[in-house]
């Protein structure tokens, strides 16, 4: 929330191939707003033991920050 009031920019959960221009058309057509830039964040995921002899890892997951221009806004709870 911090974000979103202070600096107006939202984080999306996105597909681990999707690229910058991707996720700006995407936020674009289905939220009806202006883009002004996109960051990137990959997260690995982390080793988990499944059982004593059996190891295993969480998903690799990859985030995208996109920052609006000033006066525009998602609806995110409305």
């Amino acid at each position: 929330m911090l974000l979103i009031e202070r600096f107006n920019q939202y984080t999306f959960e996105v597909a681990r191939n999707a690229t910058k221009p991707e996720i700006k058309n995407a936020v674009r057509e289905m939220f009806n707003v202006e883009v002004e830039g996109v960051k990137m964040l990959k997260r690995k995921g982390k080793r988990k033991s499944l059982r004593y002899w059996q190891r295993g890892k969480t998903e690799d997951k990859k985030f995208a920050i996109v920052t609006l221009k000033s006066g525009q806004k998602i609806d995110i709870f409305g």
